[in-house]
């Protein structure tokens, strides 16, 4: 009589198991991908996913390719990969903190649920937001603006990217914190609206750590403070608000790291952190990210996922305390 030994059964049962590990493995190191960017060219965010998908290629010996898919705050990128294959092919560069604010204004409307429909793979960085104003103002601290502002009550105006964007809320906070009163002004995006305070239409406005670089640079705006935990690197001589008696009721930092549609298999999402983290180790891109105000962060996908569940619930509460609406 024919038997099968217990052994070879188990065997035979992990041999499948064993093969899809294998093919998965196979999927994510030596085939092309692309890194969809759900805004346009030239931003802190599309300048971060080029630096990773050049060095993520090198590593693995693939081509990996930038595919900007701009619209509706980001979402129409984050829809495209969430419907797409969960082979890891297709990855997202997300602006965590800006879909945790969507999901909170925008529910179904979205198109997607950020915390449902994907594999958040790592956080790859941490950029804080910074409060400028036109060096025309006259003003050289944070406190010298407060009190300038109060001066003229409703006569000063703060620029946002949009209703409901980052930066609407941490102007908004900042009136609250500070007793200020001014006229928020939404802009198509940050290059307008720190074009028009560069003119003096506008009196401050919150922007990245990327756009504050790049616009000292002209000697036409000055950045008061930074809006983040810590000073920034790039902009040693910047204090943080709560350094200049300015507590907000939460930092304004944007988050950023790579996700993939939610059925893509473990191996490969694991396989993909460990090698995101291998690259930002290096030198060169620290040195790049750091360039651009960027922290750095090597963490493992469990830090990624709690860190997402965390900024959802943080900014549903600062949401419903502004009452800001869309």
């Amino acid at each position: 009589m024919f038997t099968i030994s217990r052994r070879r059964l188990l065997a035979a049962a992990a041999a499948p198991l064993t093969a899809h590990a294998g093919f998965v493995h196979a999927q994510n190191r030596g085939n092309d991908a692309s890194i969809i960017v759900g805004y346009p060219p030239g931003g802190s965010l599309d300048a971060m996913a080029r630096v990773l998908a050049q060095r993520l290629g090198a590593l693995r010996g693939n081509s990996v390719i930038v595919d900007n898919k701009p619209g509706f705050s980001g979402n129409i990128g984050a829809q495209y990969v969430a419907k797409s294959p969960p082979n890891g092919a297709t990855l997202l560069m997300t602006a965590l903190t800006t879909y945790a604010i969507n999901q909170k204004l925008m529910d179904a409307t979205m198109g997607y649920d950020l915390l449902k429909d994907f594999q958040h793979v790592a956080i790859v960085g941490y950029l804080p937001n910074v409060l400028i104003v036109p060096a025309s103002l006259g003003v050289n601290t944070l406190q010298d603006f407060i009190k300038a502002s109060k001066a003229k009550p409703g006569g000063f105006s703060i620029a946002s990217t949009g209703n409901g964007s980052l930066e609407h809320i941490a102007g908004e906070m900042f009136k609250r914190a500070t007793g200020t009163d001014m006229l928020a002004v939404p802009y198509k995006g940050s290059t307008p609206g720190v074009t028009d305070l560069i003119g003096g239409q506008i009196q401050a406005m919150f922007v990245n750590t990327t756009t504050a670089i790049n616009n000292l640079k002209t000697g036409r705006i000055k950045a008061l403070a930074i809006a983040g935990p810590n000073r920034v690197a790039a902009l040693p001589g910047v204090p943080t608000l709560a350094e200049q008696g300015v507590k907000m009721s939460n930092d304004v930092v944007s988050i950023f790291g790579i996700a993939a549609p939610a059925a893509t298999p473990l191996a490969a999402v694991n396989q993909l952190n460990a090698d995101l983290n291998t690259v930002l180790r290096e030198p060169e891109v620290n040195s790049r990210f750091s360039a651009l105000g960027v922290e750095v962060v090597t963490e493992n996908t469990a830090y990624a996922r709690d860190r997402i569940r965390k900024e959802v619930g943080t900014w549903d509460r600062v949401i419903r305390e502004t009452g800001i609406t869309l």
